[in-house]
């Protein structure tokens, strides 16, 4: 049974990591845009993520998460 219990435990812990990993795959590709041109609407990268992830998802991202899933984005 404590044996059951270990592999379960594991295999919870797995998937939910792997799931972080997937979800930050999800966003919008917003590293190809130009910052504060039309194609971002006249806002930063970051502003039009957060915008774009807003009206797909009705939650906000921080402005800092913003900033650093465009530099993910970069391959920075």
């Amino acid at each position: 049974m404590r044996k059951f219990a270990v592999i379960v435990l594991g295999v919870v812990m797995l998937s939910a990591a792997l799931s972080g990993i997937a979800s930050a795959q999800q966003y919008p590709s917003v590293s190809n845009l130009t910052a504060f041109s039309a194609s971002t609407n006249y806002m930063s990268q970051a502003g039009y993520l957060r915008y774009l992830v807003h009206q797909q998802t009705g939650q906000w991202l921080t402005y800092q998460e913003a900033g650093r899933i465009v530099q993910q984005q970069r391959g920075q």
